[in-house]
């Protein structure tokens, strides 16, 4: 008998890749969680044969109507659903409701059996209160709150998706020509050293999905609160804007600028960027830890990944 996988923000792009990874599969049945189950999106979820679901993360009750007879739980928010139409700290309440609503609803639903929780690492517990990134802030008072409901908290995977290869398409990442400087160069802004190495995602269209596929295979390494850090890459802001720029037949390099000329950029976003940047350079390559369990690729075997450069690679030729 197939299982309900149920995928909140299915329509968006990390739930969308859960379910383009799962919707041939004979193990299960998919439920989308959207708020607008007659928009064009959500339509053609239906029909692949998805069943599509209309809940509110605000409403409680509703969230647990859209879980009952779940097998297992995808759940996402997004800060930038809030940010910046309102104050970072207002998005960050706003978030972390949202996140613990759906915990929440999770903990009532009889039967549940894995609850895969797209979060982030904690900076402020890693940074000792020095850094604290507003989207990874939100996400983390809800991982808090999972962590205090034993019976949900040992159902739950903690899934850390870092920095998606599609971020490149944002104005504060899209490197760029100067036509003073060298024109066979791409350039980038960054706030912190273009040599410290990010965790990166590649394309989280699809490999957000991968992991979650196997995350749902392996529930004896998954479970118990393990994290699992969907990172398909290794590489530093150099190494990126280079892998960009390389399609063209051109060499990429980084402008390292002051952090308040950087804020000025692209105010209020690089503010926001700049934190999780510098999160990076002061952690090295312990950004992503934090948990008593961390597993990766290599310990899931997931296979099929689109990596950064491929993907920077494709989305130029399509354009």
């Amino acid at each position: 008998m197939s299982r309900l996988i149920t995928v909140v923000g299915a329509t968006g792009t990390q739930g969308g890749s859960v379910i383009g990874a799962l919707l041939d599969s004979h193990d299960y049945k998919l439920r989308a969680i959207t708020r607008n189950r007659n928009s064009e999106a959500a339509q053609a979820l239906a029909a692949k044969g998805t069943e599509v679901v209309e809940a509110n993360l605000h409403d409680l009750s509703s969230l647990k109507a859209a879980f009952a007879g779940s097998y297992a739980i995808f759940g996402v928010t997004n800060y930038f659903d809030a940010f910046p139409s309102i104050p970072e700290d207002q998005a960050i309440e706003v978030e972390a409701k949202m996140a613990i609503n759906l915990a929440n609803a999770a903990a009532a639903t009889a039967g549940l059996k894995h609850y895969i929780w797209s979060t982030l690492p904690n900076t402020r517990k890693m940074t000792s209160g020095k850094i604290i990134v507003p989207h990874y802030e939100a996400k983390n008072r809800a991982d808090n709150h999972i962590k205090s409901l034993p019976e949900l908290h040992k159902k739950t995977t903690f899934l850390w998706i870092p920095w998606y290869g599609q971020n490149i398409f944002y104005p504060f990442y899209q490197p760029f020509a100067i036509p003073t400087l060298d024109p066979n160069t791409l350039y980038q802004f960054e706030s912190t050293s273009p040599h410290v190495t990010w965790k990166v995602a590649g394309d989280v269209t699809v490999n957000v999905g991968l992991f979650v596929k196997m995350i749902l295979a392996q529930p004896e390494k998954t479970l118990n609160g393990t994290a699992v850090v969907a990172a398909s890459d290794d590489m530093t802001p150099q190494e990126i804007v280079s892998a960009w720029a390389a399609p063209q037949g051109k060499k990429g390099a980084v402008i390292q600028l002051n952090r308040q000329a950087y804020h000025d950029l692209w105010a209020p976003w690089t503010a926001v960027m700049d934190l999780s940047q510098r999160y990076f350079e002061m952690m090295g390559h312990k950004s992503f830890t934090g948990e008593s369990v961390v597993l990766t690729k290599e310990d899931l075997g997931v296979e099929g990944l689109v990596g950064t450069a491929e993907f920077f690679a494709k989305a130029q030729e399509q354009t």
